[in-house]
Order: structure tokens, then sequence, then C-alpha cells
């Protein structure tokens, strides 16, 4: 009897472990207006998740330190392994039109932004932190919803 609910317990497990994996993501979208970030597969939205931005986050990012998130397409080109924060991926700007653009305005187009998990180290609740837009302008996730984009996302992906 003991062995046949050990046996059981394990095949729910198994299945459990199997039934949370999700789909490789091959586009992800924020929507700045909304602080979400959806996981697509083949057009299907896999998940969406609430996100924190810079403080100043309407409209496209123009100059380093204006505080915004940039707008357009990027690609999260590479997984930062040596980031100040819980797991982060790069993002690709700016793209040759954001340095044009700050060419024109004779400003830097500013760089480093990153898709990421909370500060390391940082006390605060997930809650409370996610509450408010405390980024440079990058784009702010908690942990645990890193973690599934962590698994989820490959470089390289729009």
């Amino acid at each position: 009897m003991k062995l046949t609910i050990l046996i059981s317990g394990l095949l729910f497990l198994s299945f459990s472990a199997k039934a949370t994996i999700m789909p490789k993501a091959d586009l992800v979208v924020v929507k700045k207006s909304q602080y979400s970030l959806t996981l697509y597969s083949k057009g299907i939205p896999l998940k969406r998740y609430w996100v924190a931005l810079g403080p100043n986050p309407r409209g496209p990012k123009v100059r380093e330190g204006d505080n915004k998130t940039p707008e357009g397409r990027y690609l999260l080109d590479y997984k930062k392994e040596d980031s100040n924060y819980y797991k982060a991926f790069h993002i690709s700007y700016p793209s040759l039109d954001d340095m044009r653009r700050a060419q024109r305005l004779g400003v830097e187009p500013g760089g480093q932004i990153l898709l990421h998990g909370q500060r390391k180290g940082s006390v605060m609740s997930d809650e409370t932190v996610q509450r408010s837009n405390w980024t440079n302008g990058c784009i702010a996730l908690i942990n645990a919803d890193m973690d599934e984009i962590w698994d989820s996302v490959s470089p390289g992906t729009p």
C-alpha cells in the first residue's frame, strides 16, 4: 500500500512539473501603456506579466538620462550574466534609427537597456516595488516572473 501511494505521488509530481513547462516564446511584446509584457509562440499569447518601467514612461526614449523605456522593435540579444539585477536580458537599444535621431538632436541615445528582475539584495516585497516606476528606463519584473521568461525566451528573440 505504501509503495503504491509513493509511486502515485511520484507520477503526480512528474505530471505537474510537465504541465507547468511553457513552450519557447518567439515574440516578446511590451505595452508600456498597460504595464504589460506578453510572451507569444506562433502568434498565440502564452502568458502576460506586469512590469515596472522608468519614472517617465510616456513616449519613446530619445536621449541618455531621460528615464524612458524605448519604443520600437528590438531584440533580447543576450542574457546578461554580470547584472546588478536578478537575471537580465540585454535589449538591442539603440537601433540605427535611434542613433540617427539622437545625432540630429545633438544628444547621446543612451544604452544598457535591460529586461530584468529585482535589484540584487532588495528587501522590498515584489508587490511594493512593482507598484512604482523605479527603473532608469529598463523593464523590470518580479524574480519569479523573470525565471519563467529566462526559461522560455532564447537570446535573439524579438
